[in-house]
């Protein structure tokens, strides 16, 4: 796996909405979200169509697939920063063809970007899933650390969370949004999930949605590969009121506890809080027993 050259200050890195709109509720964590980057020594520039709209997508997919491929190949940017999730990743890579690039560079986002950092994925590139410019200033002190760190190059702490056994496993690391990636599976933008450590993460799911597509990925024999599953947030998942239901937890654990391999839930990433970086494509250790996931 390809892994891009660690970020220096001054730095410039261009800004794109490759999925939704940016709402105007939205704004002031955006600007907020610039300041983050800038504060740190780094340029942001924004890809004019930052602000497009073409229904609920940041512009037509033209529109879209245009700033995408100025941010990419264009020397000047070290990195590619998503300013949101929200829909229409897949859209973007419809017929799409990564050019090459005298040396891969960053592109960082989560959500709907799973899309996109999966398609590098198949690339080779590594990439990182992490906060957008919209949620990246409410990330906590240790959380923005460990970001920067990671992008400069520097060595980060493992994540912990709660064990549910199953001992230890190393794999590449793959993972994003669970709903976006059910959408995805079968389709060209797919990779392998043979020996991979899979990370997941969801939110506004209720819970027999969550247990219809993990038996989506069941079915389709994907669990049967992995090495181990790292759990994130899955926040806005509550269950239905007045009606009979499993909780997010019991779905999670009677989908996947059968599965014989190391998993670790309760991890800090993902929606609403703390969504500390996962580098997709390097290699994972995952310790079911003590409940730690360590990137390289």
């Amino acid at each position: 796996m390809l892994l891009p050259p660690p970020l220096k200050v001054n730095d410039r890195l261009m800004a794109i909405a490759p999925c939704g709109t940016l709402r105007e509720k939205e704004k002031e964590k955006f600007l907020a979200g610039l300041k983050v980057w800038e504060d740190r020594g780094y340029h942001i520039d924004l890809e004019e169509n930052y602000l497009a709209q073409d229904g609920y997508l940041a512009g037509s997919d033209e529109i879209r697939r245009q700033a995408l491929q100025k941010a990419w190949t264009n020397p000047e940017y070290k990195g590619i920063i998503c300013v949101r999730g929200g829909y229409g990743g897949a859209r973007l890579l419809e017929n799409w063809q990564w050019m090459p690039i005298d040396s891969p560079k960053w592109l960082i986002g989560f959500s709907d970007v799973t899309t996109l950092l999966w398609s590098l994925y198949q690339e080779n590139i590594t990439t990182l899933h992490g906060p957008v410019i919209t949620t990246i200033s409410q990330e906590s002190p240790s959380s923005l650390q460990r970001l920067f760190d990671y992008l400069e190059g520097k060595a980060v702490a493992p994540l912990r969370g709660k064990g549910w056994g199953g001992g230890k496993q190393k794999g590449r690391l793959l993972g994003g949004n669970l709903t976006v990636a059910t959408n995805i599976l079968g389709t060209p933008l797919c990779p392998s999930f043979d020996g991979v450590i899979l990370a997941l993460e969801d939110v506004g799911e209720a819970p027999y949605r969550l247990d219809r597509m993990l038996t989506q990925w069941r079915l389709m024999g994907v669990l049967e590969k992995v090495k181990g599953i790292a759990l994130g947030r899955f926040s806005g998942c509550d269950v239905p009121e007045n009606i009979p239901s499993w909780t997010v937890k019991e779905v999670l654990k009677e989908r996947l506890g059968g599965l014989n391999i190391p998993i670790v839930s309760d991890l800090p990433f993902g929606h609403d809080g703390e969504n500390a970086c996962l580098p997709l494509g390097q290699m994972a250790y995952i310790d079911g027993d003590k409940g730690l996931l360590e990137v390289g």
